[in-house]
């Protein structure tokens, strides 16, 4: 359900008198409109007969005996209500305080079970609950987490489409006491759960119900009444006039909260931030198909419309000119292609971390992870490696992991001596053109100005360990990596 749900209460207030309950029914109909919003009328049944001990009935010193006794309705006088709300476009509603209640909720085909607060661990009754297919919505007051949990794991492991709701049984309930905080703490222990709010503040507020849709809940339950000159209201029961100003305070509460997704920024705010920005302008001139790069830029303001600011700059975004450049103007998107690589280093890095798992190797905390892209991150799943670099003095120990397919091109060294030790999956090595096949616990040295080259068919960890490294002395034999000056990513929180 998408909309907001909200419930309209009749309790007794239809003083056992069919006309004015139907009145009712219309008038908070009538209030309604105009707000796109889903309603709901709500009714309660007890079966009198056996729900009173026949040692109280009668009795006018017990303040509830009488209300019920005096408020009576038949079933048929049930049945008229509810085609009412039917005729008016109501779901019906109804809270059964007996088994028996709950028999008649079936016959009618009414089409949700509320449970009242009084009754969350009313256990025989819950399960006579327990056994229809209708959905459940619940009050909480007065309830200890314990019972709610109780009550959650029995509708839950029952498949029953449960509706927590957040109330206070005070009438009407101060101010200091309605806890609308408690919503939030309900629907992040019950996140199976959607979570509502039923209230019993004065009904002439309107803030409780912009707080409680702000705070996540969904469904709403207000007691409502129509007052005529026969018929009172109570103190905490909202009249049409009231609760259409509540519907109204409900509606601005949901355009003030928005949606809880990340919308793309409207034009005016776009161009607002854009107005404040440092925009990308060119300090030399620049090639067709050049890189441009932190060397041929500068961060200045203020940001023309169409140029590149220094919001969009960053080591997972390089452009490309597509025409020549000239200093001292601004960079335009128009002038670049401009490659993302975001997704793709979030890709490599997801998956040499699954590597590491699956070979139980532990890497020392905040250690440097550099992802080696020897002709780009497009290519990266046919070449490249991801190295964590350990130590480096003047011996080295490095982590090296090669997805499964990857080929590390053909390189030397002319400065240092490496010996590769095989900790996790297999490895097919060439050194001087002659093939070598790895698997863990093999030991592999690599001479100085050895040409050597590898492959990994399943995914590889394996470690190396050499004199000092020196960014100079990676010699690939391919001319085309050495004129790639962007192969390499360099990360330091990836772990």
């Amino acid at each position: 359900m998408t909309k907001p749900l909200f419930i309209f209460e009749m309790a007794n207030n239809h003083m056992g008198d069919t006309a004015h309950g139907v009145a009712i029914i219309r008038a908070i109909h009538e209030a309604c409109q105009g707000f796109d919003f889903d309603f709901a009328f709500k009714l309660q049944y007890r079966d009198l007969d056996s729900f009173i001990h026949p040692s109280f009935k009668g009795r006018e010193d017990v303040k509830y005996v009488k209300r019920f006794e005096e408020t009576r309705l038949a079933t048929e006088q049930f049945a008229t209500l509810l085609a009412a709300m039917r005729d008016c476009g109501f779901k019906t509603v109804c809270t059964p305080f007996d088994e028996a209640s709950v028999d008649l909720i079936e016959a009618q085909g009414i089409e949700v079970i509320k449970i009242a607060s009084c009754s969350l661990t009313d256990w025989p009754l819950l399960e006579r609950i327990a056994r229809t297919d209708k959905p459940i919505v619940a009050s909480t007051a007065g309830a200890t987490p314990e019972d709610v949990d109780n009550v959650v794991s029995f509708f839950l492991h029952r498949s029953k489409q449960l509706t927590l709701m957040h109330c206070v049984a005070e009438y009407p309930t101060p101010d200091e006491n309605l806890h609308i905080a408690r919503i939030e703490a309900l629907r992040t222990r019950y996140p199976e759960v959607r979570i509502g709010f039923s209230t019993h503040e004065s009904p002439d507020k309107t803030e409780p119900v912009m707080l409680a849709l702000a705070k996540g809940a969904r469904v709403f339950e207000k007691h409502v009444g129509l007052p005529t000159e026969r018929y009172a209201l109570n103190a905490y029961s909202a009249n049409p006039a009231q609760v259409r100003q509540w519907l109204a305070a409900a509606q601005r509460a949901e355009v003030l909260c928005g949606s809880e997704a990340w919308p793309a920024a409207t034009k005016a705010e776009a161009e607002s931030l854009h107005s404040l920005r440092r925009g990308v302008y060119l300090t030399r001139q620049v090639a067709t198909r050049e890189a441009v790069d932190g060397s041929a830029v500068c961060f200045a303001f203020p940001a023309i419309p169409g140029q590149i600011t220094a919001n969009q700059w960053s080591k997972y975004c390089h452009h490309i000119a597509v025409q020549p450049l000239t200093a001292g103007r601004p960079l335009l998107g128009s002038d670049v292609e401009i490659h993302h690589e975001r997704e793709q280093i979030h890709a490599a890095v997801t998956a040499v971390r699954k590597l590491l798992k699956d070979g139980n190797i532990v890497v020392p905390g905040k250690s440097d992870l550099e992802i080696s892209h020897h002709y780009g991150m497009e290519r990266f799943g046919e070449f490249g490696l991801i190295m964590v670099t350990v130590v480096n003095r003047e011996y080295c120990k490095k982590l090296i992991a090669m997805l499964p397919g990857q080929t590390h091109p053909e390189q030397l060294h002319y400065k240092k001596e490496e010996t590769f030790v095989v900790l996790h999956g297999k490895l097919t090595l060439w050194l001087d053109g002659v093939q070598h096949e790895a698997e863990p616990g093999d030991v592999i040295t690599v001479q100085r100005g050895v040409k050597h080259k590898f492959f990994s068919p399943g995914g590889v960890v394996f470690e190396e360990i050499s004199s000092t490294h020196f960014s100079d002395d990676s010699i690939y034999t391919d001319p085309a990596i050495a004129a790639n000056t962007h192969r390499k990513t360099l990360l330091t929180h990836w772990l």
